[in-house]
């Protein structure tokens, strides 16, 4: 019996999709909402129901709570999957779900709003034993001199990050005390116009990590499982642009003991879902830097390796049912490559809306493609440049990577430009190739 008749789709694109065919195959009924501009999405067609609510631009759309839920009132919709970005993090809509009678697939409101808040959260990790960057442990107040202090306490190079922050923006460098107090007050005027609040943390600025994190489940029952690590090291201004899984280099005694720190915090904080620890990792120690609770566009390379589907986790979770396994039952499997394809200009990175003239799907052993796009496609420019993830699949990493070098080679799109070219180049470069990048690889890469 399906744990939902019906579930409303709040959100667009290729994880729209890759939610509707979860519902589908578990006997669900989707009903999916779109603006005006997304009236020919794929996932759109394939929907037992749609709904336009509102115009392009996203806060007339889908950022726009009252029509989401009119919509989910007028389609009889039971429960409201949020995908990732627009409002999938957002804790008032979640809680405006459950207060109109319906149930978010996600985690409890105040558990987004807790984990949302980067000082709340990392207060709330060092609470429960996860390890952190060291910092001020705190927001920063407007008393010079105890700035001055924590910064020399910590070491230069020091990160000033919005509290409120994320993807990337918010965040800045500080090299020497001369520059602290001007940037500290730049990153609150940034962070006001921003996020609408100002409030700015401090914490030390590792030189040489990588981005390793960490996905778990958990239900309603007191139950939590990690399903291991990804790497998602190679980034271009904080933006993942391959992302894998295992790490390299990662040993199992690592994974399992990083891994129960997050199960044991999940249980804590009393964790409903998938998410994401996110952690800074440098000379064999991990440091916490936030937690997506959501899914992550990177959700497919954990499920080659563990052969698990990640949404209808979702949805179970959200439903009430207990994890119908456990830790011991996890096995992590081969390696998975994943490339976010942008259409965008692969050495300017602008944006390049347009019309898909011709596409051909590669594919072959491992090779999996999440896309929306088809032949005639209109790319609007409107939102994320986002259009596909190509994910290879093979039992070395070395494998994944031939395969992944074979299908980007094999892949046809025609009639908008996109960052194809920088993924061949990235799948032939040596130190991709030999594992364990940092997060500042690629740009240096970029530059050379």
């Amino acid at each position: 019996m399906a744990p939902f008749k019906k579930v409303l789709i709040a959100n667009r694109g290729e994880i729209a999709l890759r939610i509707l065919r979860a519902c589908h195959a578990m006997g669900i009924r989707t009903v999916a909402v779109h603006s005006t501009v997304d009236r020919n999405l794929k996932h759109v067609g394939m929907a037992d129901e749609s709904v336009c609510i509102g115009p392009a631009p996203a806060n007339q759309s889908y950022l726009n709570v009252p029509a989401i839920i009119a919509a989910m009132e007028v389609t009889d919709a039971e429960a409201v999957h949020p995908g990732y970005g627009f409002l999938a993090e957002n804790a008032d809509f979640a809680e405006r779900v459950e207060e109109s009678g319906f149930t978010f697939i996600g985690p409890r409101a105040e558990t987004i709003r807790l984990m949302g808040d980067k000082v709340s959260a990392i207060n709330a990790m060092r609470q429960a034993g996860v390890p952190c960057v060291p910092g001020s442990n705190g927001p920063l107040n407007d008393d010079e001199r105890r700035t001055r202090r924590l910064a020399d306490e910590i070491g230069y190079p020091v990160l000033i990050k919005a509290a409120a922050g994320g993807g990337g923006r918010g965040m800045r460098v500080v090299e020497n005390p001369e520059d602290l107090i001007k940037s500290i007050n730049l990153t609150r005027q940034e962070a006001k116009s921003g996020f609408g609040d100002p409030t700015v943390y401090m914490e030390k600025f590792l030189t040489n990590p990588r981005h390793v994190e960490i996905q778990v489940l958990a239900d309603s029952h007191g139950n939590a499982v990690h399903l291991g690590e990804r790497d998602c090291s190679m980034q271009r201004r904080h933006q993942k642009v391959i992302e894998e899984a295992p790490a390299p280099g990662i040993t199992e005694e690592e994974r399992q003991r990083i891994g129960k720190i997050c199960t044991d915090a999940c249980k804590r904080i009393g964790y409903l879902g998938a998410g994401t620890f996110e952690f800074l990792y440098e000379d064999g120690e991990f440091y916490f830097i936030e937690m997506n609770t959501r899914i992550q566009v990177e959700h497919p390379v954990t499920e080659c390796v563990t052969g698990l589907d990640l949404i209808r986790a979702q949805i179970l979770a959200a439903a009430g049912e207990p994890l119908p396994f456990g830790q011991d039952d996890v096995h992590i499997q081969g390696h998975a490559v994943e490339c976010r394809i942008n259409a965008e200009d692969p050495e300017k990175f602008i944006p390049q809306p347009g019309t898909i003239q011709a596409f051909h799907a590669p594919g072959g052993p491992g090779i999996r493609v999440d896309s929306h796009i088809y032949d005639g496609y209109k790319v609007p420019p409107n939102y994320d440049s986002m259009i596909g993830k190509l994910i290879a699949y093979g039992e070395t990493r070395e494998a994944a990577i031939e395969r992944m070098r074979v299908a980007l080679d094999e892949i046809v799109l025609r009639g908008v430009v996109t960052n194809i070219p920088l993924h061949q180049r990235l799948m032939r470069d040596s130190g991709f190739r030999e594992g364990g990048t940092n997060i500042h690889y690629l740009e240096k890469l970029l530059k050379s």
